[in-house]
């Protein structure tokens, strides 16, 4: 009897295990984000950030009818960096194309970028992110101290001379490229002309699972109508997913999280092409759509059908940015940078390259912003169904502070 009680009772434990076990494992994750407590100036510089980020992706659009993504985060991290070497018309006009206020000073941009990045960085447990900036100048070149020193304490970025004749120099610069973006953007120099004394650099990583992962077994060809070609099959994710849905003039979009909610995906399908969407596509539309999905109190489940995307992207920036008002900088004799040295120098080039991964499980992204310094000298009610079968804008945002990650756009997905 002790014996048949015995297995009775094991049983009954074996159960009781089994079943507060699948309880466990059933239990709904904590998909609350946290809060970034910001300084009085950090939203300002957000809205700022994202301003110059939408119109710099616009203007790269004109011209390019591909698979693309920057990342303003990075591209107004380098050129605010930038902007503390910079003096007179130099610095006004860099200041106004990064959308800054006339009235904000360069102390206020600084303790604003330490404020947001510092708990950035350390948000979401389930999301790794990583942000780092470097500056590499050339041994011998004269470069003011207050302006390295800021450098080191507000943007904790890497300082070191480097003889840039030496071809392990060109190698050590890739190779901090490829350290900070976990080897997805493995080369961002290919040479280093001799009139080069500085690349101001900042990189960018981003890996995050879907708080709602898409189910591989459904994932399928179907059929994907790119700008300006022919429907043809893609492998496309299908899953019903918690997301938010909006809509706005020309389009419809969907967001959907990772890990505890606070970094999103924002997924912008236009009702006709890119090309007709673009046009009317402002920072004032991108933050009229965010309160939109901010609005929404919870992620509802979606039944969101979505290509599978993977490609990287370079990009000159030079053209763009002149465009947008930094004008004297690129100039050779025009240029006022007496904050970084005495010597005439002005900006040779301002580059990104991108690295964008999304699958079922979730998204990896990285980019990399170089600015090349030279001398003059040298069972419920049946969900919402969202089909994105056309190319289409993507954001990564985190969403309680609004701030602009990556934007790009998707028009073949097949395309590496």
């Amino acid at each position: 009897m002790k014996k048949y009680l015995t297995l009775i009772l094991s049983g009954l434990a074996i159960l009781f295990l089994a079943v507060s076990c699948s309880k466990e494992n059933n239990e709904e994750p904590d998909l609350t984000p946290k809060d970034i407590t910001l300084s009085a100036a950090a939203p300002v510089a957000i809205q700022s950030s994202n301003e110059f980020g939408i119109e710099l992706f616009t203007k790269v659009t004109e011209s390019e009818n591909e698979n693309l993504m920057l990342s303003p985060l990075s591209a107004s991290t380098a050129l605010t960096m930038l902007l503390n070497g910079c003096g007179g018309d130099t610095y006004s006009q860099l200041q106004g194309t990064l959308k800054y206020p006339a009235g904000m000073t360069i102390s206020e941009i600084n303790e604003a970028y330490k404020s947001l990045v510092s708990q950035l960085l350390v948000i979401d447990p389930k999301v790794q992110l990583a942000l780092a900036n470097a500056i590499f100048y050339r041994n011998g070149f004269n470069v003011k101290p207050p302006f390295l020193a800021t450098m080191s304490n507000d943007y904790n970025a890497t300082v070191e001379g480097l003889d840039f004749a030496a071809p392990l120099t060109l190698t050590r610069i890739n190779k901090w490229a490829s350290d900070n973006t976990n080897g997805k953007i493995p080369e961002v120099l290919s040479e280093i002309s001799g009139d080069m004394v500085m690349f101001i650099m900042n990189a960018l990583y981003f890996n995050g699972d879907w708080s709602y992962q898409f189910d591989k077994s459904l994932t399928d060809e179907l059929p994907f109508l790119p700008d300006g070609g022919i429907t043809t099959d893609v492998t496309t994710m299908k899953g019903e997913v918690g997301s938010k849905v909006a809509y706005g003039n020309g389009f419809r979009a969907i967001e959907m999280p990772y890990g505890q909610t606070n970094f999103t995906m924002v997924v912008m399908v236009p009702d006709e092409t890119l090309s007709a969407l673009y046009p009317s596509f402002t920072y004032q539309v991108w933050d009229q759509l965010t309160s939109d999905l901010d609005a929404s109190p919870e992620f509802g489940k979606t039944i969101v059908t979505m290509p599978k995307f993977k490609f990287s992207y370079e990009k000159l920036l030079n053209d763009q940015l002149m465009s947008m008002g930094m004008v004297n900088a690129f100039s050779e004799f025009g240029a006022d940078l007496s904050g970084i040295s005495d010597s005439q120098i002005f900006v040779s080039f301002v580059k990104q390259n991108t690295f964008v991964e999304v699958d079922e499980e979730g998204t990896e992204a990285a980019a990399v912003t170089t600015i090349g310094v030279a001398t003059t000298s040298a069972g419920d009610p049946q969900p919402y169904q969202f089909i994105i079968d056309k190319s289409f804008v993507f954001a990564i945002r985190e969403r309680t502070t609004n701030t602009l990650l990556f934007i790009g756009q998707v028009v073949k997905p097949e395309q590496e």
